[in-house]
């Protein structure tokens, strides 16, 4: 998970490129890799959006297909939050033929963006600021939250409602997207979790211990070195899922740190996060 020990893990990883020459080189460059479009991409419109919650007003970004209705997606991004990439992997998913929102799941403490050019979760002073953020996310906020977000996306227009609903996180969202399947298991059919963590804890309500109220299938998508620091996790995830008889593909991703998908991470794996991607659309083609 997003810690003082996975910047260390990535420092290691990167040799000598330090994060101030990580965070020169992302400026000069960027600092986002261009996704690639899928095959016969739809023509999407986005939008900035407003939600209001029992706890104050979520900011969000909502795209979709400029035509027709389409199973709609809950995104909840890393911690890092809604920012460029996230809209970018929104808009990609999107031209896959999906209603998506992404949301800023700090809305209780900042709005979205919050971090400037250069700055990274790596940074000591960044995660100093982002850290007390996580302390309103408890298991009931986010179920709240993850019911008043469907419910938005149900009164879209572009939302095909007799359909399924995914979701996917990243990071910290990974877990929210067991939580927010648990919360609508009549509605959520299908979900990704990348570099999600913790997924398995020892408390009654660990995200793996919800896999009796899910339905539909799901995808895991675990970070080589985040394998390494809990080996046992993915062993709990595939019994508890088994034992539920609720689908589930987790895999470790050889070669892969913690915050490999998003496109502008400082350890972005190209040639893994696609496969992920085309992992992700094979979970969703069921709804």
């Amino acid at each position: 998970m997003c810690d003082e020990h996975t910047a260390a893990d990535n420092d290691r990883a990167l040799g000598g490129l330090t994060r101030r020459g990580f965070a020169a080189a992302a400026a000069a460059t960027g600092m986002l890799a261009i996704l690639p479009s899928p095959a016969n991409a739809a023509a999407v419109k986005g939008r900035d959006v407003t939600i209001p919650t029992a706890d104050g007003t979520a900011d969000a970004y909502f795209v979709a297909p400029t035509s027709g209705k389409h199973p709609a997606v809950l995104v909840w991004p890393d911690i890092m939050g809604l920012r460029p990439a996230f809209r970018q992997m929104a808009d990609r998913l999107a031209q896959s033929g999906y209603a998506v929102l992404t949301v800023n799941q700090f809305y209780r403490s900042t709005k979205a963006p919050f971090l400037k050019a250069g700055q990274s979760f790596d940074q000591a002073e960044v995660r100093a600021m982002i850290m007390p953020w996580r302390d309103p996310l408890t298991p009931a906020a986010i179920t709240a939250d993850a019911k008043t977000f469907a419910a938005f996306l149900d009164a879209q227009r572009e939302v095909d409602t007799k359909r399924g609903m995914g979701s996917t996180g990243y990071c910290m969202g990974g877990p929210f997207v067991v939580r927010t399947a648990a919360a609508l298991p009549g509605r959520v059919k299908a979900g990704g979790s990348f570099h999600g963590a913790p997924l398995v804890t020892e408390a009654a309500d660990s995200p793996h211990k919800l896999a009796p109220q899910l339905q539909g299938r799901y995808l895991f998508a675990i970070a080589e070195n985040d394998d390494a620091r809990a080996p046992g996790d993915k062993d709990a995830l595939r019994s508890a899922f088994a034992a539920a008889k609720v689908p589930a593909e987790i895999e470790v991703y050889a070669g892969t740190m913690h915050g490999w998908c998003p496109p502008d991470s400082r350890v972005y794996n190209a040639a893994q996060a696609d496969r992920a991607w085309d992992r992700l659309l094979a979970t969703f083609a069921s709804l």
